[in-house]
């Protein structure tokens, strides 16, 4: 099985609220690799809405994703990248 991660640091200056949550959520059902969040110590599922509000990322949290799966060094690249658009969407 593959596993892939990747630590980013959340740009939007409202974290990760429920509309970037909701398209991120989105985005990481359509990987079959199972992906987690983990924020310090606490750890989410990628594909819930509850997991992760439930991390309550806030602007500059460091954000680790890990996929594990066939798919998984794509879901943890393209999942990187919308956090990196979400965030320029937050700016206009």
């Amino acid at each position: 099985m593959n596993v892939a991660s990747s630590s980013i640091e959340v740009r939007n200056r409202l974290g990760l609220h429920a509309r970037p949550s909701e398209q991120f959520v989105k985005a990481a059902q359509g990987y079959e690799s199972d992906i987690s969040l983990r924020v310090g110590d606490r750890i989410g599922n990628g594909k819930s809405i509850i997991g992760l509000l439930g991390l309550g990322v806030v602007h500059g949290t460091i954000l680790e994703i890990t996929a594990s799966g066939p798919d998984a060094c794509e879901a943890v690249d393209g999942l990187a990248a919308l956090l990196a658009r979400l965030a320029a969407e937050e700016v206009d």
